[in-house]
């Protein structure tokens, strides 16, 4: 059952932090991700090895993500405000040394704060919002997620040689401390929307799982999570081949992520108040497919630039609008409940994005992959209909 809801007005302060401090996540994660050749040359290690800076991230999310939803649905302000410091120390510790083991170091403890963060999504706005804001701020903190990856690839475009990494890692550093601190005053009193539960949060896994709405849409989100990473992973690879260069597959992907951002920050709120949460997922999924599968015959940059920024408009704002639906269903579970959605995107991504890879020397046929990943989804998401509709809608 849903926790009482007191009739007190939302307080945006506390969801502009949690903003800042996800796409700090985000920042930390994907400081590597534009300058891995320079990096490897920096520190004097194998581009593989830089790779592992932002590959120890999703792996440890996966083994991480159902005991940080635990945690938050216990003690929700705690993990939040740890997940954030952690994060915030992270970026510090990599500014201790110049050298590759320092960086590893502060990626593990930025890889293990982030469950603590991208799970309390669903809480943040739960405890801090009134019922008829929270699609708007699910929608918000997914956004920040999609707007800290811009940050990390504008920042890696700007400051793109060797001697500019420390300024790069002194940035980010900087900007978590201040998002961590931002957070610690924003939550300086609990939320008052859901009472904090005292005990401890009994079955909640077992709440969150079994749910036959919840399972259902955990198996789905990793299709769209797939493609994405993969995507993302290797769209400049794959679009090699027809002459676009390094550089412009970089804008591409950046303008992949902006349409995301601007989408997820409006189509989720549209989409939940005409109830049409399921169409919207069809409608992505079959189009991704589409968009993948052009990409497969007419490779381009002028293709690469149209179907993937529909692609990232798109698919995107599929995860705030699943993360909604578990909010509304999950209750005071919802931190183990958005906890299973990001271990099922997570382990999307990690699968689709090493097929993809196995076939980065045939890109017609990747691409070809994402399509089918896409379109596999497409029934599970207008089966979602009914069991939406079911639904209470915000009030």
């Amino acid at each position: 059952m849903k926790s009482q809801v007191v009739a007190v007005r939302s307080r945006w302060l506390a969801i502009v932090a949690y903003a800042l401090v996800g796409a700090a996540t985000q920042l930390v994660w994907l400081n590597f991700a534009g300058v891995t050749t320079v990096a490897s040359e920096r520190y004097g290690v194998s581009e593989s090895a830089i790779g592992w800076l932002a590959q120890v991230f999703p792996l440890l999310y996966v083994v991480l993500s159902i005991p940080a939803g635990l945690i938050l649905d216990r003690w929700f302000r705690s993990g939040l405000l740890v997940g954030a410091v952690l994060t915030a120390i992270g970026a510090a510790v990599r500014l201790i040394g110049d050298d590759y083991s320092w960086l590893l170091v502060g990626q593990l403890l930025a890889s293990v704060a982030q469950p603590l963060v991208l799970n309390a999504v669903t809480g943040i706005t739960g405890r801090y919002l009134a019922e008829k804001d929270r699609p708007t701020g699910i929608a918000v903190g997914t956004a920040s997620i999609f707007a800290g990856m811009v940050l990390a690839f504008v920042m890696a475009a700007v400051l793109s040689d060797a001697d500019q990494l420390p300024t790069m890692l002194w940035l980010s550093a900087g900007f978590s401390v201040l998002a961590a601190a931002v957070l610690v005053v924003a939550l300086r009193k609990p939320g008052q929307h859901k009472v904090e539960r005292r005990g401890p949060v009994r079955g909640a896994l077992k709440v969150a799982w079994g749910d036959p709405l919840i399972r259902r849409v955990a198996l789905l989100a990793i299709f769209p999570f797939g493609v994405f990473v993969a995507m993302t992973t290797f769209a400049q690879a794959l679009l090699e081949p027809a002459g676009v260069s390094a550089e412009t597959a970089s804008t591409i992907l950046l303008v992949n992520v902006v349409a995301g951002v601007i989408g997820s920050a409006i189509v989720p709120v549209l989409v939940v108040r005409h109830r049409a949460e399921s169409s919207l997922l069809v409608i992505s999924l079959a189009v991704t497919a589409v968009a993948c599968t052009a990409l497969a015959l007419f490779p381009s940059a002028a293709m690469g630039f149209i179907a993937i920024t529909v692609i990232g408009f798109l698919l995107l704002p599929a995860l705030p609008i699943v993360l909604e639906l578990v909010e509304r269903r999950t209750g005071e579970a919802e931190g183990t409940g958005a906890g299973l959605i990001w271990m099922a995107g997570n382990l999307g991504g990690l699968v689709v994005a090493v097929a993809v890879g196995l076939l980065v020397d045939h890109p017609l046929v990747a691409f070809l992959v994402m399509a089918v990943v896409a379109l596999i989804a497409v029934p599970g998401a207008r089966a979602l209909r009914r069991p939406i509709a079911e639904l209470a809608p915000p009030q």
